[in-house]
This record gives structure tokens, C-alpha cells and sequence, in this order.
């Protein structure tokens, strides 16, 4: 991620840490003022009375960013971190760790989950599409004829954005709080300069004119409130963020500067279009002088790059988790940053992500059209995120029933009621992000029941590896100078290239091995916890590297650390067994035969083993064998 790292030493890191968080955590919700509103009080024009929609439009703006992001997510939902760590995958970890023996539990947990990660790819692809090209947008308010170039220069900046992540993402980083923080006092300080004008439009904090919008025109104010709800996407990033910058940095923002600003701005523009209701096409850019015009628009361009840098790097970063969560296949993951170890790249995420938003761009054209499509993705990875959060509470926090559930409907009837406001959309592109989730739903469950499959299969046929030991006669069997390091994902069964080491070979190294790489249901693990070493009979070993989700594995670094503990491996004498297993589809299939042939192709997508756990390409030897599954 483009951002701190997410060590906060001391009162006075916790201004830089929050400027630092203005763009990155801020940037997709910063830009919320140039369509929330457009599209809102076109969604709430049915009503006919142009008061009191604008008056109820904004009062369910300021009240859906008060309660989703300020209650919901900075006071609350931050609270569920995983050792500093958010996001779903994160959350989903906190709860796992509570009643690992729940089946019931645990299957709605992974579900919920799964079901917000595949959703927030939709987030990923849509965000970056619709906020440059509503930035860009305002050419069209400069002068109409330049509407052409609208699309072009969109694709432009999206390409260009694309063809950096290989490089890094510190130059963007490091102009990211400023740049943002200077978009937000200007966006305020437009509001006020309206406010001047209007200033009877504060009323509209008042709840009850979005009630009475809403009851009085319930077809016209529910669609209205799909809408609305543009003016609170991006607040995942909140809770997914606050690992690099720390929960206090993260509301000091929002606090002092963010959520001020955008009520100023939500309140200029509907101040804007009461007295000039012919603005109403683009009160963002229409409510400013002139001479501010282009600045804007480049200021606002820069924002919204930021705010797409900053969805990138959280799918490169979600991507990384939900692989070492086995939820994923393995993907050659880059680190673009000696530093800052949270600045990945991830070539083959990158132009797939690249790839569909340049054809969002050039099918939907305009940003009120991709508005459609935008709220299904973010609602449905709310509702997830409740879901999981009940068992937080319940579980994991301890909380009596009685103020689980009270909390659980609350924020669930809100997720939902949004939920089911821009699901009336699905026609008009509301598919997009619910196809993308489907699809990446499928890859998902199936890579883990094929993973499940497959290490049943191994079970089936393995043998225990203390009675191997046992049984093994050393004066028939020949040792050869070295260590042998065999992988192995059971800690208890001997592994099948060992097996057919010996078979082939007749010989066995002078110390063996068992090497299980594990990752724990934390962020990150504690050197002092990373390696287990248990000495077995005959010169065999257990060792067990443990690695948190947010952690590469290094097995090379791993196996160093084994010296401290009376197992000292010198790499040049050392080589590595892996087992490489052709997977074939079986007559029995275990799974639909059109979803074998999915796991079947993944896992030989999946990088390779050396290259992902960073074993020297020298020392490994692959042992092949024909699985049918």
C-alpha cells in the first residue's frame, strides 16, 4: 500500500500518520462529491417540489455518512482489528480464532468473507473508472464541445496510472496526504462561499426531511436512496487501511477535516441548486468562479487518481491475504519498496484490473452511468462485514446477547435497506459488480474445496510418519552426506516424495527434514514464534515455519533461524524435495466435472512452490506424481 508503515511511535507521529491517511484511506470517499449529489437529486427529480427534495436528499446524505462511516466504521467496526490489522479478511481471521471447532460457525464465517473479498473486486474495478471520468467530466462545464475528449484522456490517465504499479507506488505515497488534504479544504471552502448565499440549507441536517422525503414519496425516495449511497463508497478502505496508519490517525482525519468538509460541500451544492436550479446537471464544478474552474479540475483529477491508487494497492493487498488464507492460488507477489514492506505489486492482478476498467470507460462513457453500477459491490461487502462482526462480539469480545443483537439489526437493517435500494439498479449495471463477485466466488470455492480434496487424498494414502521412522532398518538403508528438506503440509504423515525418493534411489540424506510452512490467523508472528524445531528419531526432524497472513514466506530466512535451536543447515549442502502433482480428472469426480477442470487450471496457474516460499532454484528437486481427483 502506498503508505506508513504501521509502526506509531509517540503522540507526535499521529498528525503525519492522519495527513498521510488523507489519501489513502480518504481518497475514494473524498471524491464522493462529484456524482453523490448529481445523481441523487436526479434520482429525487420525480418528486416535483424542488425544496424538498433537495432538502431531503441532503439531510439522507449527512445522515447516511454519519451513521455508516462516523458510527458504524470509525468509532465501531475499527474497533475489531486483528492486532492492528482490518479489513474482511482480517475480520474473518479475528473470528476464527473463537470456536475453531464450530463447523456451523466457521462455514458462515468463510462464506461472509469470501463473499465480501469477490465483491470488493467489483469496488476495485469500478472506483477507479468512475471517479476519473467524473473528474474529467468537468471539461464538459468548461466548454460542451470538448465532451469528446472526455473518454480519452480518461483512458489516458487510467493507463498511465496502470503502467506505474510496476515501479512503486512511494512517488503517489508521498504527494498523497497533501495533495488530498488541499482537495478537501478547497471542496469545504467552495461549500461555505454558498452557504454565504443560502444559509437556511443547514436545516437540512434535520433527519427528519429525509424521513418525510422518503415517506412521502416512497418509490421515488427509495430509489433515491441508492443514490444517496455514492456518498459513503470508500468506507471500507477505512477499516481495510488502519494497519498502516493506526486507528487514532485515522479518526483524527475524518474528524477534523474529512467529514467537515464534505458536509460543507453536500451542503453547497444543494445551497447552489435552491437558488440557481438550472446547475443542478453538475453542482460540483458549477459552483465555483470561473477562474477556479481548470485548477479544479486538475486537483480533482489528481484526487481521484489517488483515490484509485489507493483501491489498487488494497486489491493487490487483499489478494496477497486471501493467498496465504488459502483462498486463493498462489500469484508471483513483487515487493516495490525496500522499506515499507506493505508496497506489493501483483503483475497478473494489475492488467486483469487494467483490462476492465478501460472497458468500463469505453462501454458505459459518462459517470452517471457507471453510478448504477457502483453501490451493489460496496453494500454487499457491508453487509458481510456485519455479519462477521456479530461474531466478534459474540465470540471473540464477549458480549451478553443483549447488546450483540440490538448493535447486529441496527447496522444490519441499514447495510440492507441500502442493499436493496441499489439492487433496483441491477438492470441498469448493477450486474457488473454482482457477475464479477459471482465469478469470483466460484474461483474461490472452488480453489478451497479442491485444496480440501487434495489434502484428503493425501491423508488417505499417507503413511504415519512415526511408525515410517520406526520401521526404517539404517544398516539397509544407505545415508548420503546433506540435509533433505521434504515439504509437507501434515506434520504427522510422511510425505509422498520422500516415498518415492527412497523407492527410486535407495538412499536417504544424513538428516532429514519435515518442513510445514503454516499461516496463522494473525497479521504478522513474532520472531520468537516463527520456527519450531522437534528432533525425531534417526535423525529426523519437525519444523514448522509460521508466517502471519500479511507475511511472505521466506523458507530460506526460516530454516536459518533453526541454527539457534540445535539444527544448523548450511544451504549448500541442502536440498529441497517437493512434490509436483498432475492433477488428472477422475472417472469417480469428487466435484462437478466442469469445476474440476477450473481447479484442475488453477492450480497450474498457481506459481510454483520454490518461487513462492523463495527457495533457491538450485537446491530443489521436484518429484512428479499423477493425482486423480
Amino acid at each position: 500500500m502506498t503508505a506508513v508503515q504501521s509502526v506509531h511511535t509517540g503522540r507526535s507521529s499521529v498528525p503525519w500518520l492522519a495527513l498521510g491517511a488523507l489519501g489513502v484511506v480518504y481518497g475514494d470517499i473524498g471524491t464522493s462529491p462529484l456524482y453523490a449529489v448529481k445523481q441523487s437529486l436526479e434520482a429525487a427529480q420525480g418528486a416535483g417540489d424542488l425544496h424538498a427534495a433537495v432538502f431531503g436528499v441532503l439531510s439522507l446524505i449527512f445522515w447516511a455518512v454519519t451513521i455508516v462511516v462516523s458510527l458504524k466504521y470509525v468509532l465501531f467496526i475499527m474497533q475489531a482489528d486483528n492486532n492492528g490489522e482490518g479489513g474482511i479478511l482480517a475480520l474473518m481471521a479475528k473470528a476464527m480464532q473463537a470456536k475453531p471447532e464450530a463447523r456451523g460457525r466457521r462455514i458462515v464465517i468463510v462464506c461472509a468473507a469470501m463473499a465480501g473479498a469477490a465483491l470488493f473486486y467489483g469496488d476495485a474495478i469500478i472506483t477507479p473508472a468512475i471517479s476519473v471520468l467524473s473528474a474529467i467530466e468537468g471539461l464538459e462545464v468548461v466548454a460542451p464541445q470538448l465532451e469528446s475528449v472526455v473518454v480519452p484522456s480518461a483512458l489516458v490517465v487510467l493507463i498511465a496510472l496502470f503502467t506505474v504499479q510496476a515501479r512503486g507506488t512511494s512517488a503517489i505515497g508521498l504527494f498523497a496526504g497533501p495533495i488530498t488534504g488541499i482537495y478537501f479544504l478547497a471542496i469545504g471552502a467552495l461549500g461555505v462561499q454558498q452557504l454565504i448565499e443560502r444559509p437556511d440549507v443547514i436545516f437540512a441536517l434535520n433527519p427528519l426531511y429525509g424521513i418525510e422525503f422518503v415517506v412521502t414519496h416512497p418509490h421515488i425516495g427509495f430509489m433515491t436512496l441508492g443514490a444517496v449511497f455514492l456518498a459513503v463508497t470508500g468506507t471500507e478502505a477505512i477499516y481495510a487501511d488502519m494497519g498502516h496508519f493506526g486507528a487514532r490517525p485515522i479518526r483524527l482525519a475524518w474528524f477534523a477535516l474529512v467529514f467537515p468538509a464534505l458536509t460543507l460541500n453536500y451542503l453547497g451544492q444543494g445551497a447552489l441548486v435552491l437558488a440557481h436550479p438550472e446547475k443542478s446537471a453538475n453542482p460540483f464544478y458549477l459552483m465555483m468562479p470561473d477562474w477556479a474552474l481548470l485548477p479544479m479540475i486538475l486537483l480533482a483529477t489528481m484526487a481521484t487518481v489517488i483515490a484509485s491508487q489507493a483501491v489498487i494497492s488494497g486489491a493487490f493487498s487483499i489478494t496477497r491475504q486471501a493467498i496465504q488464507l488459502g483462498l486463493l492460488p498462489r500469484m508471483r507477489v513483487l515487493h516495490t519498496s525496500h522499506q515499507e514492506s506493505g508496497q506489493i505489486y501483483l503483475p497478473a492482478v494489475n492488467w486483469m484490473l487494467a483490462i476492465a476498467v478501460a472497458w468500463l470507460v469505453l462501454a458505459f462513457k459518462d459517470s452517471s452511468a457507471l453510478a448504477n453500477a457502483y453501490g451493489i459491490a460496496v453494500t454487499g461487502t457491508m453487509v458481510a462485514t456485519t455479519i462477521i462482526a456479530f461474531y466478534v462480539m459474540r465470540d471473540v469480545w464477549h458480549w451478553p446477547l443483549w447488546r450483540v443483537v440490538p448493535v447486529t439489526f441496527a447496522f444490519l437493517a441499514i447495510d440492507l435497506t441500502f442493499l436493496s435500494a441499489n439492487l433496483l439498479k441491477f438492470a441498469q449495471g448493477g450486474w457488473l459488480p454482482v457477475v464479477t463477485g459471482a465469478v469470483l466466488m466460484l474461483i474461490i470455492a472452488t480453489w478451497r474445496e479442491g485444496r480440501e480434496i487434495l489434502f484428503s487424498l493425501r491423508a488417505a494414502g499417507a503413511m504415519p510418519l512415526d511408525a515410517f521412522i520406526a520401521s526404517l532398518n539404517v544398516n539397509s538403508v544407505h545415508r548420503v552426506g546433506g540435509t533433505a528438506v521434504y515439504m509437507t503440509p501434515a506434520t504427522d504423515s510422511v510425505p509422498s516424495a520422500l516415498l518415492h525418493n527412497l523407492k527410486h534411489n535407495r538412499v536417504l540424506h544424513e538428516r532429514v527434514v519435515m518442513l510445514t510452512v503454516r499461516t496463522e490467523d494473525t497479521p504478522r508472528v513474532a520472531e520468537e514464534q516463527r520456527v519450531s524445531v522437534e528432533p525425531l528419531a534417526k535423525k529426523f526432524y519437525r519444523v514448522i515455519l509460521r508466517y502471519g497472513f500479511m507475511e511472505k514466506p521466506d523458507v530460506t530466512e526460516g530454516l536459518a533461524a533453526c541454527d539457534k535451536m540445535g539444527l544448523p543447515i548450511d544451504m549448500m549442502l541442502t536440498s529441497f524435495f517437493l512434490g509436483r502433482e498432475n492433477l488428472v480428472p477422475s472417472v469417480h469426480p469428487r466435484m462437478m466435472l466442469w469445476r474440476e477442470s477450473i481447479f484442475i487450471a488453477l492450480n497450474k496457474l498457481s506459481q510454483s512452490a520454490p518461487d513462492f516460499y523463495r527457495i533457491p532454484a538450485d537446491r530443489v528437486i521436484e518429484v512428479g506424481t499423477k493425482v486423480e481427483i
